[in-house]
């Protein structure tokens, strides 16, 4: 069964990671643990993984704990009885009473007052809530799922989180990468709220020029998708040309890319445009390690099949290369991991987050082993 990514957009590697994890996590009841920066698209997420549960065909009830104080926070969550406090003219069911037999989303928990913690743990313990000014539990089918951009393990020793808390919400993490290490799905993105919102303004379709594309693919977008979906609907609002050209773009994001001429070139069609390998792709390690594996096995005799580039398979190296060579395990898997690296940087032409991509492997990651190897 395919899976509903209800409308996530993306096809970077670490957002890929993310799909895998829903799609297992999706059709059970467990509690499940969002984290990303603001404006990465938690809800998103969560709405997908409730439209992919089994519950999807009853109630979705998010609520936002940060944006409600907390003297009625308790009162939306868990409702209240007629009389429990002054204005409460008549009894009112809570969201938890609302969303029974669905799914909560607790966003931005991280933001939730101790003292309504201990009331979440119960629901999640007990399954039963208890209204506000009320005598009796009553018991909900409810699947919570929070949500926070907050790092909860520093709130928890903070003192500012509950730990039971903390660990009963955190049964499965689903963590939302940043959009800049999202590599190629800046301009997949871009350029569906760019068509998103010049149709919706009823005005031809706007392109991105060249350099536009490089700088909107190397700024930091620190504000996430949000920001790049407000920033684009700025754009098919203020352009008048059909043709969105850097002078189009705010100081901001041009300072911060630097000269425009230095930055590399990106491909016009990254939506469309995907890497494609040959099926089972060599491992050409290094011209001194391939001449030791022929070497090695020509002396005894053997038939060979040394890895070529573009030929299509991939031959393990065995003992035989690093005696060959003279070099340990650890050597020669840098050397390995060094040539990989490099091939990478240069395909994306400096660009990290783009190698990344190509690597499989989160940007701070790759910036981590550049760091260590230039040590």
């Amino acid at each position: 069964m395919e899976l509903n990514k209800s409308g996530i957009i993306g096809q970077s590697t670490s957002l890929v990671e993310v799909f895998k994890v829903l799609g297992k996590v999706a059709p059970t009841d467990s509690t499940v643990l969002v984290t990303g920066e603001s404006g990465t698209g938690k809800e998103l997420l969560v709405r997908a993984l409730h439209s992919n549960s089994s519950r999807h065909d009853k109630p979705f009830v998010p609520i936002n704990c940060g944006a409600i104080p907390k003297e009625l926070l308790e009162s939306e969550l868990f409702g209240h009885e007629k009389g429990a406090f002054t204005h409460a003219i008549r009894s009112r069911p809570g969201r938890f009473e609302v969303a029974d037999g669905g799914t909560i989303f607790l966003d931005e928990i991280g933001e939730m007052d101790l003292s309504l913690q201990v009331k979440i743990l119960r629901v999640l313990q007990e399954k039963e809530i208890e209204r506000v000014g009320g005598s009796g539990c009553k018991k909900v089918d409810v699947r919570i799922v929070a949500a926070t951009n907050r790092d909860l393990e520093a709130e928890v020793a903070a003192g500012r989180f509950r730990e039971d808390l903390y660990y009963r919400l955190n049964v499965i993490p689903l963590h939302l990468p940043p959009l800049r290490e999202r590599g190629g799905d800046v301009l997949v993105l871009a350029k569906y709220f760019l068509n998103h919102f010049c149709s919706k303004k009823k005005r031809p379709v706007l392109t991105l020029s060249a350099d536009t594309r490089r700088v909107l693919a190397a700024y930091a977008w620190p504000g996430n998708v949000r920001e790049l979906e407000n920033f684009m609907e700025r754009l098919s609002i203020l352009v008048d040309d059909d043709i969105v050209r850097p002078d189009d773009l705010p100081r901001k994001i041009l300072d911060h890319v630097g000269d425009i001429a230095e930055l590399p070139e990106v491909q016009e069609d990254t939506d469309e445009a995907s890497p494609t390998y040959n099926e089972g792709p060599c491992l050409d390690v290094t011209s001194g390690a391939v001449e030791a594996v022929k070497s090695a096995e020509a002396s005894e005799g053997q038939s060979i099949a040394v890895p070529q580039q573009g030929t299509g398979f991939f031959v393990w190296p065995d003992l035989a290369v690093l005696e060959a060579q003279a070099v340990n395990l650890k050597d020669f898997l840098d050397a390995v991991e060094g040539r990989l690296i490099d091939e990478a940087l240069d395909r994306a032409e400096g660009v990290k987050n783009q190698a990344a991509e190509l690597l499989g492997i989160k940007r701070t990651t790759l910036i981590e082993k550049l760091k260590k190897r230039n040590s």
